[in-house]
């Protein structure tokens, strides 16, 4: 196991976590507000290829406007992908949309440049009760390239990016 600022990680030594578990008495559907982490099976570092990520960006953005969530911030790092992302009406099924959207990244994945099984099981959510909560998520996934020595700016890393819209 990997020791990181007090923490003790497992992706390194290849151990798989059980799926996460989602909150027993949250709906995950309506207008809510998300952090969301897809994870790359074994943590392979699929999304190095910028083309792949931008094709997954594409298809997150295209699922989540179906599905009605309006993405506030969003990254592709090399082996996970991170999501903030607000439900727009109260039909909007986190669920569903984070279901569909690692299916069709996977789908294009595999048709377009053949990376099979793509992402680990499950993903890890974390509900935005609050304004300062939303933006503190959105600082975070926009300075992950940057804590992760991709990059000496957010704005410089090319597979991430903000709606800008003020959060209320």
């Amino acid at each position: 196991m990997v020791r990181a600022r007090g923490r003790t990680s497992c992706s390194s030594s290849g151990v798989h976590r059980p799926r996460p578990a989602r909150l027993k008495d949250f709906p995950y559907v309506g207008i809510h507000r998300y952090s969301l982490r897809f994870a790359t099976a074994a943590r392979r570092r699929v999304f190095e290829s910028v083309e792949l990520g931008t094709a997954a960006i594409a298809q997150i953005q295209k699922t989540c406007a179906d599905e009605q969530f309006a993405i506030l911030a969003y990254c592709v790092m090399p082996d996970h992908v991170h999501l903030v992302i607000e439900g727009s009406c109260e039909s909007s099924d986190l669920r569903r949309c984070a279901k569909l959207a690692k299916q069709r990244v996977e789908y294009v994945a595999r048709k377009t440049f053949h990376v099979h099984h793509l992402w680990q099981k499950g993903y890890y959510e974390r509900v935005l009760r609050s304004p300062e909560a939303t933006e503190m998520a959105i600082r975070y996934v926009l300075d992950n390239p940057v804590r992760a020595r991709l990059v000496a700016r957010p704005s410089d890393y090319k597979l991430s990016g903000c709606a800008r819209a003020r959060v209320e």
